[in-house]
This record gives C-alpha cells, sequence and structure tokens, in this order.
C-alpha cells in the first residue's frame, strides 16, 4: 500500500497529489452531469435521481422519471438504437478494439490487464485502443495507490507470487449512458438488431442494481469530498490490491483518513458491515479517523445509535447537498449534438 507508516502517523507520497488532481477532475465532470440531470428532470427524490442518471446520465435529454425505468429504456434506447449506435460508432471510429475493449471494462473489474485479457488484446493493441478512448474523452483512469512487495521489502527475496504480481489501475468511464450502452447494449447487439429484446430485459432485471453500485459509489466519494471542501485533499477514490478492495478512501493535507462503504441495496445497513470494514483497515494499517457508510435503503437502528464523530451515515437524501448550491442554468449539451 502506498501509505507510509511512521511512529503510527500515516503519510502519503507527494504522486498521490497528482493522481488526486486527475481524479477529482473526473468527479468535477460528473458532478456537472449530476447537477445537469437533475435540472432538466426534477425527479422526486434522490433515489429516483441516482436510479435515472446511472443510466441516462451525460446524455443531455429530457427523461420523464415518472415513467418506470424498463419502459424509458425501450422508449429512448432501444427505440433510438440506430441513431444511438451511429453516435457510438463515430465515437469508437468504428474501430472494434475500441469497443471491445469498453465492453470488457463496463462489464468487468475495470482492472486494465484484466480488462486486455477479457477483451482479446495484447499489451500493444491495448494501450494503444486506452490511449485513444482516453483522448476521445470516454474513460478516465483511476491510478491503483497499492505499494508493490518490492517496494514494501526492497532487498527481501520475495515469493515467486509478489515477485511477479503487476498492479493494475483501472479505468472510470465519464458518462454513466456510455457504460450502460457497453454494459446492457452492446451485448445484445444481435438480439436488438432482430427485434429480440427478452434476453436484454431479462438482464437488465438480474443485473440493474448492481450496474447502479458502481456510479453511486462516485457518486458518493463526489459527495464525500464536497464535504470536505474547505480542505485540501491528498488522495482520493476507491483502493484496491490484491487481498483488500475499499470503496473509498480519502487523505486530507492533515492527515485525516477516511473510509467509505457504498451500498446500493434494497435492505439496510447493520454492525456487521461496520465490522468488516475495520478488519479491512486493520490489515490495511490504516486507523481512519471516521468511517462513512452511504446506503440506498437506509441503517438499522442500531448502526444509527453509533452515528457520531467517527461514524457517518449517509442515505439517499443526503445527496440533496450535491445539487442545492448549482442552478438550471448548468445544463449540459445533448449527446447527439
Amino acid at each position: 500500500m502506498v501509505l507510509i507508516h511512521s511512529n503510527g502517523e500515516v503519510k502519503c507520497k507527494l504522486l498521490l497529489t497528482f493522481y488526486a488532481t486527475i481524479l477529482l477532475m473526473t468527479n468535477s465532470k460528473l458532478l456537472e452531469q449530476f447537477r445537469s440531470f437533475y435540472f432538466r428532470n426534477y425527479p422526486n427524490d434522490m433515489e429516483t435521481q441516482i436510479s435515472y442518471f446511472s443510466i441516462f446520465g451525460g446524455l443531455g435529454w429530457d427523461i420523464d422519471t415518472s415513467k418506470p425505468i424498463l419502459e424509458l429504456i425501450q422508449e429512448l434506447i432501444v427505440e433510438n438504437f440506430e441513431l444511438l449506435n451511429t453516435k457510438i460508432e463515430e465515437f469508437t471510429l468504428s474501430e472494434p478494439a475500441h469497443k471491445r475493449l469498453l465492453q470488457a471494462l463496463a462489464v468487468g473489474d475495470r482492472r486494465i490487464f484484466s480488462a486486455f485479457k477479457r477483451a482479446g488484446l495484447n499489451n500493444g493493441n491495448g494501450g494503444a485502443a486506452l490511449s485513444f478512448l482516453q483522448e476521445a474523452g470516454l474513460i478516465q483512469m483511476e491510478y491503483s495507490r497499492e505499494e508493490h512487495p518490492r517496494e514494501k521489502n526492497p532487498n527481501a527475496k520475495l515469493k515467486r507470487r509478489d515477485a511477479r504480481h503487476r498492479i493494475s489501475h483501472k479505468v472510470l468511464f465519464t458518462h454513466p449512458f456510455i457504460r450502460f450502452w457497453f454494459y446492457f447494449i452492446a451485448p445484445q447487439m444481435r438480439n436488438i438488431k432482430e427485434g429480440n429484446f427478452e434476453s436484454l430485459i431479462k438482464k437488465l432485471q438480474e443485473q440493474l442494481n448492481s450496474y447502479t453500485s458502481l456510479v453511486f459509489e462516485e457518486l458518493s466519494e463526489v459527495l464525500l469530498n464536497y464535504n470536505l471542501r474547505e480542505t485540501q485533499i491528498i488522495s482520493s477514490g476507491s483502493y484496491w490490491d490484491a487481498n483488500i478492495e475499499i470503496d473509498i478512501l480519502t487523505i486530507t493535507e492533515n492527515d485525516k483518513v477516511y473510509v467509505g462503504e457504498c451500498k446500493w441495496k434494497n435492505h439496510k445497513i447493520n454492525k456487521k458491515e461496520l465490522h468488516k470494514l475495520h478488519e479491512k483497515c486493520e490489515k490495511l494499517e490504516i486507523k481512519p479517523d471516521q468511517i462513512i457508510f452511504f446506503s440506498k435503503r437506509g441503517f438499522s437502528k442500531e448502526l444509527q445509535q453509533m452515528q457520531g464523530a467517527k461514524l457517518a451515515l449517509y442515505s439517499c437524501e443526503e445527496f440533496n447537498m450535491l445539487v442545492k448550491s448549482s442552478s438550471k442554468e448548468q445544463l449540459i449539451e445533448n449527446f447527439i449534438n
């Protein structure tokens, strides 16, 4: 891990400031899209806002959020399939490698090397495709903060597994709709063209909730950083290594450590999740100044009673804070133009 421990204090490498700047720029774009979606469509509540934004975010279209999601997907995406597909082809230059990589990134774990493998690409043509998609503004890098075993013990003889371990960065999509397209629509391209929508509908019913989880996680980090806007953020984003993943790990200039977990599920978060997160922190040898839970369905009474300086709980309605300081003039352009 790239946190250096000295006398019990947590310090960060200066390189993390660069990574944090890039990620905060990405978060800023997501926030612009989130605000634009809100003022264009005025959903009834934040759960609806997040659910519909995870699909149509970045399109710049008017969305009737009183209609069921599946109905809107049929009406706005499936029935406009040719129009949207033409736009996607323009963005990707109709290059198969570009589209295969986007699909691999959308449905996989977002790690670059595993996406290359899933897309049938090597480091050469995969790297070229990755660079193009970045320059086209379709994706953004999320840099790993893992410390390689060699950096931890420069003079030690490493086990083969540790010596051969490759740190893999991840990728974020710059527009929720682009990820939605390559997660659900692109894999069903042939069926859609043939007018067969059964498998698409089945996949939507089974996986839409888990699909939305990543967008919720990204927005949760935006909300946390918004609440920390009075202090300089040195490092922020998800954390992953060979053994552990944490949804949000944010470090500020005064060495404050914030650890967050996001649950887009149809049940409340309970104390068991707090124990799991504490175990992850112990394995990483970090002592968070505050743990933050973000939940679609709220929290158990026991967890609510524990809320305080060391534990913060955010439900969907807390995301109202992200749109209060903006205005309806901040609307993004139509995706098709």
